[in-house]
């Protein structure tokens, strides 16, 4: 049989121990759990004020970005505005061009087919100048309007003219390359 001392704890000891050993470890435990909530709230708190300043420099960032994008919208506009009315100046010129050179050559076609072909060729180079002058004379936006109309009143026409400029660009870019 195993000897006795005072020293050695009896159940009723080693039980009263053990309670105060698990409440003492239960309140560690519950405190180490609320230091971790602790520092998750204030992770998050930190989280969100990190959030709101990265909000703001991406709000007012962005702000820039659109009213820069604004201004270049403008500049495009003006710019593409500028290279439309030179294109069609230019257009104008070389049309009123192909008309004189028409009208300069119809003495030519008095002499080669007689003089009602020189007056078909006169009057056409009239009619081509006329036109080129009309078209320098409107506004680009007249244009845009006068060529819708001309697609609501010949679409079948207007398919035609897209289709041939269609296969000449085609044809001009294949030689190019």
């Amino acid at each position: 049989m195993p000897n006795m001392t005072s020293h050695e704890p009896t159940d009723a000891t080693s039980k009263a121990a053990a309670t105060n050993g698990g409440d003492a470890a239960k309140a560690r435990f519950s405190k180490a759990i609320e230091e971790a909530k602790a520092g998750a709230h204030a992770l998050k708190d930190e989280a969100q004020g990190k959030a709101d300043v990265y909000r703001e420099q991406f709000n007012a960032k962005s702000s820039e970005w659109l009213e820069e994008a604004k201004v270049r919208g403008d500049e495009a506009k003006v710019k593409a505005g500028e290279l439309a009315n030179d294109g069609k100046a230019r257009a104008s010129e070389a049309i009123s061009s192909l008309g004189k050179i028409v009208e300069e050559n119809a003495p030519a076609i008095d002499e080669k087919l007689g003089v009602k072909y020189g007056d078909y060729a006169r009057a056409y180079g009239k009619q081509i100048q006329d036109a080129a002058a009309k078209l320098d004379a409107k506004e680009f936006a007249e244009l845009g309007e006068d060529a819708k109309e001309f697609v609501r009143k010949s679409p079948g026409v207007a398919i035609g003219i897209a289709a041939t400029a269609g296969f000449l660009f085609a044809r001009l870019f294949r030689r190019s390359n």
